[in-house]
């Protein structure tokens, strides 16, 4: 196990380059991917729901993502953004290392 985490973050396809941007210039991530074209379904309010979006991978360290969840409302949309942060088990090292540096 490293350090090192992947957050998982869906958002409106116009504004998540603008949420990725305002991450890193917070400097609590090394890397966010923005990946168009996710069709999302889910519960709201009682009833399913479907909305074109695009997912944000972010990657960072362990020590980030209290602060990265505390942030992430004050920059995304959503009434309740998702943020998942799943544990990095292995990577090449040079990368893991420069995801640190960072």
């Amino acid at each position: 196990m490293t350090d090192a985490r992947v957050l998982l973050c869906t958002a409106p396809p116009d504004q998540a380059t603008a949420i990725a941007r305002a991450i890193l210039e917070r400097r609590l991530a090394a890397c966010v991917n923005v990946v168009p074209g996710v069709e999302s379904h889910y519960w709201w309010e009682g009833e399913i729901q479907n909305e074109s979006e695009s997912l944000l991978v972010i990657k960072t360290a362990a020590d980030k993502v209290a602060e990265l969840t505390a942030a992430l409302p004050e920059v995304h949309p959503y009434d309740v953004p998702e943020l998942l942060a799943l544990p990095v088990e292995a990577g090449l090292p040079a990368y893991l290392a420069w995801l640190r540096s960072q």
